[in-house]
């Protein structure tokens, strides 16, 4: 069974309530891979940037919600440089972490991190890893 790009996938709640915290207009990525050739990071990711954007528009919240291509974005917007419709995939992706720390969840255990490079990571380094990984 394929699943195919319908009005009711673009217009789901799930879908409008990631484009409402990214800012990013879904259905104005055509998929040209422009995104995914450019991450400096997309090698670690199980779903590229075009990939991510491809599966929000066919719905697939399930797939998304438990991939790890949101915690392993970097930010650095190389994505929305090379996208001749000027969407950023970075943005989505910060959607999508955000959604699911909002639901109380957290990626990473504060408590699971060692001691030893609790106290010599950069204060900096740990306050931006709790606010990115930790709701």
């Amino acid at each position: 069974m394929k699943i195919k790009i319908s009005k009711e996938n673009l217009q789901s709640e799930f879908v409008r309530k990631v484009e409402r915290i990214s800012g990013e207009t879904l259905s104005n990525c055509y998929q040209c891979g422009n995104c995914t050739g450019g991450c400096p990071v997309s090698y670690e990711m199980d779903y590229g940037p075009s990939q991510i954007i491809r599966l929000l528009q066919l719905g697939e919240e399930g797939l998304l919600m438990n991939a790890n291509s949101m915690w392993v974005c970097v930010g650095c917007l190389q994505c929305y440089s090379r996208c001749p419709k000027c969407v950023s995939a970075a943005n989505i992706l910060e959607a999508l972490r955000q959604l699911t720390l909002r639901k109380g969840t957290d990626h990473e255990n504060v408590s699971d991190l060692p001691f030893p490079f609790l106290k010599n990571a950069p204060q900096q380094a740990i306050v931006c890893g709790f606010r990115k990984f930790v709701s």
